[in-house]
């Protein structure tokens, strides 16, 4: 029987509609469906009580051989998938509930006709990498779990005062960066918070790394794109016993002085793109690339 998983959190109970519309055509097709075990309320009671369902929690009892996992809400929902999805292989679809929506791209009120696109092949696969840490002294988020979609970054805590980084670049020193922090990107993650900081987009089909200051003290920073298999060292500096450190959106609290490797991670996760919804027709409606009135 074919496979699917539905994980989705927390939204206005309106939104679901354009949800459940997904999961009925998903039954008609005999679709075995998986659902979040962690939702405040059973999926029936927001969905259909006609839905027979399974429940996971995470990696070990999600099904490996699901054909289609589908996230609906924002891209932090996705984020939060990644650390489920890992290095399985099953094919993401981003059903966007939430706000700007880069990884979900595809308006709820659209996900009906693009799960259709997708039962009839209308469609691709694209393979994003991503980016690991490691330390000879701390573990970080555990073994299975330091990885990144988006980004690695290294922030002051409890205190206005700067920080400072130094940065290898394959065990050769590249500079030291005195700012607020400093952002590893990938090229998934060029379109969030380092854009934000003034970093370069980067295609999803590229093999980068950005490393990007965040408001830095020195006015020759300037963001930085290199190949992601570079090996990457980061040494924070401080006047406080610690920093943030955080992959994506989980954060920690980890002791200045720590030696934190970054390297590609050995895995990579796969999106399925509809045609309609390109990376580039999504920076241009995303970011209102164009709309200019000299371009009417």
């Amino acid at each position: 029987m074919k496979k699917a998983i539905v994980y989705f959190r927390y939204h206005k109970t309106r939104d679901y509609r354009y949800l459940a519309e997904v999961v009925e055509l998903l039954c008609q097709e005999k679709y075995l469906l998986y659902f979040p075990g962690d939702l405040p309320e059973k999926p029936t009671k927001i969905l259909s009580k006609k839905i027979k369902y399974r429940s996971f929690t995470d990696y070990d009892d999600m099904p490996k051989d699901a054909e289609l996992f589908i996230t609906y809400g924002g891209d932090g929902t996705i984020l939060r998938a990644a650390t489920i999805i890992r290095g399985s292989g099953i094919p993401i679809l981003g059903i966007n509930a939430g706000r700007l929506g880069f990884l979900a791209y595809i308006p709820k009120e659209n996900a009906l006709t693009a799960i259709r696109k997708y039962l009839k092949g209308d469609y691709y696969l694209q393979a994003r990498s991503l980016l690991s840490i490691s330390s000879n002294t701390h573990e970080f988020f555990g073994k299975n779990l330091n990885f990144a979609l988006n980004e690695l970054t290294i922030s002051r805590k409890n205190t206005t005062s700067m920080i400072n980084v130094d940065v290898y670049i394959n065990e050769e020193f590249l500079s030291t960066y005195w700012a607020d922090g400093l952002i590893v990107s990938t090229p998934t993650g060029s379109t969030g918070y380092s854009m934000s900081c003034g970093g370069p987009i980067l295609t999803p089909d590229t093999h980068d790394f950005i490393i990007n200051a965040i408001a830095p003290h020195n006015l020759t920073v300037r963001p930085l794109v290199l190949p992601n298999h570079n090996h990457i060292k980061l040494i924070p500096h401080g006047r406080e016993n610690e920093f943030l450190l955080s992959l994506d959106s989980r954060v920690m609290s980890v002791p200045f002085g720590t030696e934190i490797e970054v390297f590609k991670a050995p895995f990579k996760l796969n999106f399925i793109q509809i045609n309609e919804y390109t990376f580039i027709k999504t920076l241009r409606r995303k970011l209102f690339w164009g709309y200019d009135n000299r371009n009417t």
